[in-house]
């Protein structure tokens, strides 16, 4: 049984829902290796039964790699944890490696989960850990501001853009909308664990990459090591802590905007009530706006916030159309609509299985689609009768002609879903900004959206009777 004292175990697991099973993602680090023995320490206490799996991901980019993926395995098999190891194969970029390998690593982590039915995957990520991530946005932040330049207290739109990503890594982030990465130590720092398995004589293996100064987070790294280190580091958290909470709750005051002024009248078109203009807080309605565009213009990161300020001033002196993010913008008496611009929509190609549409819709076949192809409805948009209403037609066949539609031998069968088309094909709305990642500080705004949408409810946090804060 693994020693610790206090029993850090119970403190940093007790809250999480394990009833369908965990990955632990191993590298063979001291923070992933502590992550393993104490999780299985928690769980031979308290629920044996569960289904425990770790997963080293061989990423290939050392030749020292691959035997240290073997030594997790040895250890895993001492204490009779499952273990699988996964390459990422193919090319490598030559730029941007960090990003693509941590791109990978996630999905090959979802996989695996996927394919053993497990609810949830568990990564290592520590205190220092997020501590770095926030310094380095700073840094970015502070860049970028000389580059506009501006004054870092300047510019409500660059402090906005700035507060979101120094909230640093969510508790809990919601993977391609299905499989929730939980990140329990993100309260430890990593020479107490460290010190954990040194009372238990276990040890870990030290990547060169994390002292290859060739890489940004490297870099930084070596800079803590200075006398003011430690203060650095303790002023990242409680700014990190900070700023997390207030992304919360510009979340939920979004979310309570988008429920209360937002409709879809019809598939592809959001009508903005004119209230949401005169609501409040000015930056709470622009929030708002910014998620509906990137999830109406199928763009997974949010427009410029300057932009879009500058979108929301221009609204409230009058009618206007104006396209933002893939988004047309038409503001008119009957209200303010959104829809996806003609432009740049997805050519016509086969119907494949998990297909991400346009970034809008994900397709799905309950059986085999035999020659169907999926493109923009088009021009076949003027066939369907649309009745009049508050609504304008000719802005219900414009989005309705930027949505997928099913084609064979040339001929249009109509929306997925309608009379005409096969059952066999489903084009679901998914949530832009969030479909990929969902940190989540933004789950109140999410929900709302995809309520909006109809697309696919998000899964339930997997906390026991605690919020991911």
């Amino acid at each position: 049984m693994l020693d610790t004292e206090p029993d850090l175990s119970k403190s940093l697991f007790s809250h999480i829902d394990f009833t369908s099973g965990a990955v632990a993602a191993v590298s063979g680090g001291s923070d992933s290796t502590a992550l393993l023995l104490l999780l299985k320490h928690h769980l031979d206490r308290t629920a044996p039964a569960t289904k425990l799996l770790a997963v080293t991901i061989d990423h290939g980019l050392r030749p020292g790699s691959a035997a240290e993926a073997q030594g997790m395995a040895r250890l895993c098999a001492t204490h009779a944890i499952a273990h699988r190891i996964l390459t990422w194969s193919g090319s490598k970029p030559s730029t941007g490696l960090p990003a693509a390998a941590r791109e990978a690593r996630y999905r090959l982590l979802a996989e695996a989960a996927q394919a053993e039915g497990l609810g949830l995957i568990l990564t290592g990520h520590t205190a220092d850990d997020q501590a770095e991530t926030v310094l380095m946005r700073q840094v970015r932040n502070d860049r970028l501001a000389r580059k506009e330049g501006l004054a870092r207290d300047e510019g409500r739109g660059h402090a906005d853009a700035a507060g979101r990503g120094l909230a640093g890594m969510a508790p809990a982030t919601l993977y391609d909308w299905r499989s929730w990465i939980v990140r329990p130590l993100l309260g430890m720092r990593r020479a107490a664990l460290r010190d954990v398995l040194r009372r238990q004589d276990v040890g870990w293996a030290d990547d060169p990459t994390n002292v290859d100064k060739a890489f940004e987070r490297p870099r930084l790294r070596a800079t803590l090591a200075d006398d003011d280190g430690v203060q650095r580091i303790d002023d990242a958290l409680a700014l990190a802590a900070q700023e997390g909470s207030v992304r919360r709750q510009l979340g939920l005051a979004a979310a309570d905007l988008i429920r209360r002024f937002a409709i879809q009248p019809a598939a592809g078109l959001i009508r903005l009530d004119p209230g949401l203009l005169n609501a409040g807080e000015d930056r709470t309605a622009v929030y708002a706006l910014r998620i509906l565009l990137a999830t109406t213009g199928g763009i997974a990161f949010l427009p410029d916030q300057a932009r879009s300020e500058a979108l929301f001033a221009r609204l409230k002196t009058g009618f206007l159309c104006a396209t933002l993010s893939r988004t047309v913008v038409d503001c008119r008496r009957a209200g303010i609509f959104l829809r996806r611009e003609a432009r740049g929509l997805p050519p016509a190609a086969a119907v494949t299985q998990g297909t991400l549409w346009d970034g809008r819709r994900r397709i799905t076949l309950n059986n085999s689609s035999g020659a169907l192809l999926i493109a923009p409805f088009g021009a076949a948009a003027k066939r369907p009768a649309i009745g009049e209403g508050e609504t304008p037609p000719s802005l219900m066949r414009a989005a309705l002609a930027a949505e997928p539609a099913l084609w064979q031998a040339g001929e249009c069968l109509g929306l997925p879903g309608d009379i005409r088309a096969p059952a066999v094909v489903e084009a679901r709305p998914v949530v832009a900004p969030f479909a990929r990642f969902l940190p989540s500080f933004d789950l109140a705004p999410a929900r709302a959206v995809a309520g909006l949408i109809g697309a696919a409810p998000v899964p339930p946090l997997p906390f026991s009777g605690h919020s991911a804060g």
